[in-house]
């Protein structure tokens, strides 16, 4: 019997809801336009700033343990890996080397966790609810954790996921190694802007210049994704309410197949999975059934760094895409070889379980886990590899 299913939660903000939809689609192609300019100016930028000091700052980050912590605690801070795998490409089309922002990537996917980890303490007012809520929030942070300890080992002995990439690159590009495309459509209307902050930086050291590119670009990319995500959940929020009334208790299959549709609709897995965590807290459905839709969330999450890619040309284009297909690949093998194995598949659901009952009886655990877990961990990581 399918379980019924109630959407109250992270809803659009009403003004938004109010506006014809013509003028919302017409703001979020704006806001598309201002990610793939952040893009520009983010790579640009980094260029410029590194320049000078690139092998040093290569090597302070060559080591992919420290390459893991630093996307995981930017995206721990901005709590949201499509900004921090967007700029992630950036920094690619800007020099970063693909071996260097592959631990990024994976890190972003863990940091991300924390969103619905910190959604979860919302009940912790009541002990039964709070358990359901921690159990369900939790089971995406220990996937991701898992997902790491199988396959960034097998990244620093193989390259196992620069090799995959690069041969999607190579697919998509028609065997194209160096640049993407005589003429790409999205830098001839990005290019201009970026060339007039450009001009008005120009009488200044180029470190600098590249410093205020960079911080600049990182403003209008967490801006535009914050409120494409936003505008987004105005257009689609209906539509994802049915794809998740039809999504839970249907099998793996439909469950991992919505959650990515859901996650395209509102870009942002954060969104996706903070959304299922209120639902288990007060008992309209069960943890073990939302495990299916949070790895779709995982998947789904990968459109904005490929839409990212799109708005770099140049030398470092097929790099950009690249670390996109990267994203991609990481995410859905992870999914294939976690969930697709019998021996694997409950140990994150088990394993949340279990905390979440320690948890429940002893709610500060709760906050020293999120504090631990994303935050003094990484640091004592830095530390050790320092």
């Amino acid at each position: 019997m399918q379980e019924k299913v109630v959407v109250t939660a992270v809803l659009p903000p009403a003004g938004l809801v109010k506006l014809p939809k013509a003028i919302r689609w017409t703001l979020l192609l704006g806001l598309v336009y201002c990610m793939l300019l952040a893009v520009g100016l983010i790579g640009n930028g980094f260029k410029l700033a590194t320049e000078a000091h690139a092998r040093e700052l290569f090597e302070y980050a060559a080591n992919p343990v420290m390459g893991l912590i630093i996307g995981m605690v930017c995206t721990a801070l901005i709590q949201s890996s499509s900004t921090v795998s967007s700029i992630i490409v950036a920094m690619v089309a800007g020099g970063l080397p693909i071996s260097i922002a592959i631990p990024m990537m994976m890190g972003a996917n863990i940091g991300t966790s924390i969103t619905n980890t910190i959604v979860s303490l919302g009940h912790i007012g009541n002990k039964i609810e709070f358990q359901r809520a921690f159990n369900a929030a939790t089971i995406h942070d220990f996937f991701n954790i898992f997902a790491v300890f199988i396959f960034l080992p097998l990244e620093i002995m193989f390259g196992l996921f620069e090799h995959i990439s690069s041969a999607m690159v190579n697919i998509v590009a028609l065997g194209a190694t160096s640049e993407m495309s005589s003429f790409n459509p999205i830098k001839a209307v990005t290019s201009p802007i970026v060339d007039l902050v450009k001009d008005g930086l120009s009488g200044m050291q180029p470190t600098y210049s590249g410093i205020i590119k960079v911080l600049l670009g990182l403003g209008l990319i967490i801006f535009s994704i914050t409120w494409m995500g936003k505008i987004m959940k105005s257009l689609m929020i209906g539509r994802a309410q049915e794809v998740l009334k039809n999504a839970l208790g249907r099998g793996p299959i439909t469950g991992i197949t919505s959650g990515t549709v859901m996650t395209l609709l509102v870009q942002s897995s954060s969104t996706t999975t903070s959304l299922m965590v209120p639902l288990v807290g007060n008992g309209i459905v069960s943890a073990r059934s939302i495990y299916p839709f949070t790895l779709g969330a995982n998947i789904g999450t990968c459109i904005t760094a490929l839409i990212a890619a799109l708005a770099i040309v140049g030398p470092n284009a097929a790099l950009a895409l690249q670390i996109a297909f990267v994203h991609l690949s990481y995410n859905v093998l992870a999914v294939i070889v976690i969930y697709g194995l019998w021996f694997i598949r409950e140990w994150p659901p088990s394993l949340s379980y279990r905390l979440s009952l320690k948890v429940a009886d002893q709610k500060l655990y709760g906050v020293a886990y999120i504090a631990g877990v994303f935050f003094l961990l990484p640091l004592g990581a830095v530390l050790l590899v320092s």
